[in-house]
């Protein structure tokens, strides 16, 4: 099988196309430049450059004449800001490419898709009490997402929706999304303060069998919630301490309420500049004090993802970020930074 990966120097992407490579499937891709310093990305795989968003419907067709599958690994996350509102960006960034490819792709021969959510929209969906779409746009843009790469699956299409949850795993030369957990712990005068709460958590190689799993098993449209330890978020934390060399830091819980009154001042600031957030700020408290926790049996054990060290994942993800933090390596950011 021939698979496109829009997305494929990323850390998903590379995943994927280091997995579907080692099954024997051919693997092009098309990414924004520059790869990242001292990158290590898949042998065989095909790889050119360009702005998907900027490509013609020529120039994709071309991209994708003869391939058997498409993968979406691409777009932008929560922690991006933007002047509002900030939901224009994600339907730019992650879900009008998603109609444009899969149509696009669909005309081509294209015979199975398979789209990088998040797990925010599984539980959109079974927590309806919680009104996570309406409050947040990041959430609401994710379900779109879903909405509008499923409305492709038909008898000639398969379409999955891979729904991940926390991913950990280093790419060489790109910033771990845990940055920000380490400067906090790093910067934390006396105790690590945080919610009482949890996640579902991967390896990025497992992310990359969820994918690989998903383009070749799935019939019809899935949305698969994908998840394979759940792990507390002060199990996490501790795992992260002792790779950042402060093992005995203490870890205190902070109550819901507390932790919102922090939260208010960081969206009054983001207010005064101008900034929209993808996770509206004096509700997340919500999200951080719940255990957002997924049964690995409902989508990464039949998609084939296999057993795989979470917390040696986390501890790479922090010496990543500490080797960053102290200069010993250059690392490139998420879109925007």
């Amino acid at each position: 099988m021939k698979v496109f990966i829009l997305g494929g120097t990323g850390l998903i992407g590379s995943a994927a196309a280091a997995e579907l490579l080692s099954k024997g499937h051919a693997v092009k891709s098309i990414a924004l430049p520059p790869l990242p310093a001292g990158a290590s990305l898949p042998e065989g795989m095909e790889l050119s450059f360009g702005n998907a968003l900027e490509m013609s419907d020529e120039e994709w067709r071309a991209q994708l004449a003869g391939c058997d599958a498409f993968v979406f690994a691409a777009g932008v996350d929560e922690r991006v800001e933007a002047p509002p509102p900030v939901y224009e960006l994600y339907r730019k960034c992650n879900i009008d490419p998603v109609r444009r490819l899969l149509a696009l792709g669909k005309e081509c021969g294209v015979r199975h898709a398979v789209i990088c959510g998040s797990y925010f929209s599984y539980f959109a969906k079974e927590r309806p009490s919680m009104r996570l779409a309406d409050i947040h746009p990041y959430i609401r843009s994710r379900l779109e997402q879903e909405e509008v790469a499923l409305s492709f699956a038909d008898a000639d299409m398969s379409v999955a929706v891979l729904e991940l949850p926390y991913i950990f795993g280093t790419q060489p030369g790109r910033k771990p999304v845990w940055m920000f957990l380490a400067e906090m712990i790093r910067n934390a005068r006396g105790a690590v303060l945080y919610p009482k709460g949890g996640s579902a958590m991967v390896t990025v190689r497992q992310t990359g069998e969820a994918v690989a799993g998903a383009v070749t098993k799935t019939k019809g449209g899935v949305c698969y919630p994908i998840g394979w330890r759940n792990v507390h978020w002060n199990s996490m934390l501790r795992v992260m301490c002792e790779a950042l060399g402060v093992p005995d830091k203490k870890i205190l819980n902070i109550p819901g309420l507390a932790f919102t009154l922090g939260t208010k001042r960081m969206w009054k600031r983001q207010t005064q500049d101008g900034i929209d957030g993808g996770l509206y700020l004096p509700k997340l408290a919500d999200i951080m004090c719940s255990e957002f926790f997924i049964d690995k049996t409902l989508g990464a054990v039949p998609l084939g993802v296999t057993a795989d060290d979470i917390p040696a994942a986390i501890r790479d993800s922090m010496r990543l970020c500490a080797d960053i933090l102290d200069g010993r390596t250059e690392a490139l950011g998420m879109k925007g930074e």
